[in-house]
């Protein structure tokens, strides 16, 4: 494997600069890699249940589709096997019957071939989504990548980007007729994500702009003056609703409170904004820095080992007292995103601590070594749960934890994998 440390402040003792760690992170990362091909369907992909066995009666997912096609051409290019086949079959999928093209835009999913009511609307999450594997499409050379692009960097500039914002608008009908009075941090926190990997591949700074605007507005400012702890749900006059889905605690998406993961998730792509602004532009705001670490250490606070147990939990109400205490999987896998991308920026022995201590929670508690994958989540005394997520549907999370603690902030993951290997 070539040297792909990003910095040398890095420790020599540092578990990123050990060989044997390394070869840890690439099994772990192939072994994912091999359950997760089961959940192709003849459109799509669909989810998995805690065997690696497709759900009975299982449907296409749009967002899991676009999930697994950017992970799978990904790990194609470094020439595995039936990845890049398997990455093909998404990108036409997503060009096919996912694909509104009475509307334009793209279906949440489909039931038995056509998408229910509920399933036509158009969601930010979604289309920040398409972005993303659009532009991973186009770094694999994928066949339909250009047009994919294309398709998707227009839907979401004309209907989601907010100019007068400069955040992402949440959702709509779907004919585009009826926007929802909802501003959400969730959608436009992957938002960021996949404007960088736009900037990188098509080249234009406006979206590396525009991953700053929402930045400044949901963090810098918003959790800012919150204390940087991260407020998820505002409706579209920005005012802040503490109560929102007081009732619906455990949704996956927009569940009711504070999500510590995230406060986590934002800190790793503050870094990556930084070092992207800087690889370009040779400067950088200076606050991406102290609001990542500011953002990193009010997560683990918030949500690590609460009850006296470890693992880092789901919700915290506004008060920042427990609400879900699972453990899910994807909450850990961002949090040591988070401690290696802040132990290569500063080289501080703090964050070296956080990334063995979460790599060795998610090794004795999360790899399911019986059955193959991980376990989506656990209750709080770390015993298997599916209070919030059934079955193990998500390769996204839990894979990129595999080689992104190793890549360099920046460029974007999949340009960077293209440049590295």
């Amino acid at each position: 494997m070539a040297e792909m440390l990003p910095s040398l402040m890095v420790p020599v003792s540092s578990w990123l600069r050990s060989a044997p760690h390394r070869y840890w992170l690439e099994h772990q990362g192939l072994r994912l890699l091999d359950f997760s091909k089961a959940s192709r369907l003849t459109v799509g992909f669909g989810a998995l249940d805690n065997k690696g066995l497709l759900i009975p009666d299982a449907q296409p997912d749009t967002t899991l589709t676009a999930r697994m096609t950017h992970s799978y051409a990904i790990a194609g290019m470094r020439g595995l096997p039936g990845c890049l086949s398997l990455a093909q079959h998404g990108v036409n999928s997503l060009l096919g019957p996912l694909r509104d093209a009475e509307h334009g835009g793209w279906f949440a999913g489909l039931t038995h071939g056509s998408p229910t009511a509920e399933q036509a609307h158009k969601q930010n999450y979604l289309h920040a989504f398409m972005c993303l594997v659009a532009s991973t499409a186009v770094v694999a050379r994928l066949n339909g990548a250009e047009q994919l692009l294309d398709l998707a960097t227009s839907v979401w500039e004309k209907h989601f980007w907010s100019e007068e914002e400069g955040v992402f608008r949440e959702s709509f009908s779907a004919s585009w007729s009826d926007e929802e009075d909802y501003r959400g941090a969730n959608s436009n926190m992957h938002s960021v994500e996949a404007c960088m990997a736009l900037a990188d591949v098509t080249g234009n700074a406006v979206w590396r702009d525009r991953a700053l605007r929402v930045v400044e507005r949901f963090i810098h400012t918003l959790a800012h003056d919150a204390g940087y702890v991260v407020r998820e749900h505002y409706d579209r006059n920005w005012q802040y609703l503490p109560d929102y889905h007081q009732d619906r605690p455990a949704d996956s998406l927009r569940p009711y409170g504070l999500t510590p993961g995230h406060f986590v998730e934002w800190s790793h792509l503050l870094l990556k904004l930084e070092a992207a602004f800087l690889r370009k532009d040779g400067s950088a705001p200076e606050w991406l820095l102290t609001d990542s670490i500011a953002l990193f250490e009010s997560g683990m606070s918030a949500g690590w080992n609460r009850n006296g147990k470890n693992g880092l939990l789901y919700t915290v109400d506004n008060d920042l007292v427990p609400v879900i205490e699972n453990r899910p999987h994807w909450v850990q896998a961002e949090a040591l995103t988070a401690a290696a991308a802040l132990l290569k920026r500063t080289g501080h022995v703090r964050y070296e601590t956080w990334y063995r201590t979460l790599w060795d929670y998610i090794d004795l508690c999360m790899i399911d070594r019986a059955q193959g994958g991980w376990i989506q989540e656990v209750d709080a005394d770390n015993q298997p749960s599916e209070v919030v997520y059934s079955g193990k549907a998500d390769l996204y999370h839990a894979w990129q934890s595999t080689l992104t603690p190793l890549l360099p902030l920046s460029p974007s993951f999949a340009t960077a994998v293209r440049d590295l290997f």
